[in-house]
């Protein structure tokens, strides 16, 4: 998902939604060593552009759900290991991507 605006720390903390994630990107950029910036920049970067994409097509599903139409695509429930997947990076302290 392209918007045609370049990425900066600022797009990224606005992408991923979330104060918690947007607090430990800063953090994580903030206290990374020179030669391991752009790394991070790049993870976060990932993170922020699978984000919008998720959000994006969460927002087609309730749409098309909301029309009355069914929700396009194969949907499988992965709840448990969205959840188990949380819990273990906050158990860790940082962001996997």
């Amino acid at each position: 998902m392209s918007t045609g605006r370049p990425w900066s720390i600022e797009r990224i903390r606005e992408a991923l939604g979330s104060p918690d994630l947007a607090r430990r990107f800063t953090d994580e950029i903030g206290s990374a060593p020179a030669h391991r910036v752009l790394a991070v920049f790049a993870k976060w970067q990932g993170i922020a552009e699978r984000t919008l994409t998720a959000v994006e097509r969460g927002r087609q599903a309730a749409a098309a759900e909301a029309a009355g139409h069914e929700v396009p695509g194969e949907w499988i429930d992965i709840t448990r290991k969205v959840q188990e997947e949380a819990a273990l990076n906050r158990s860790r302290g940082a962001a996997c991507g």
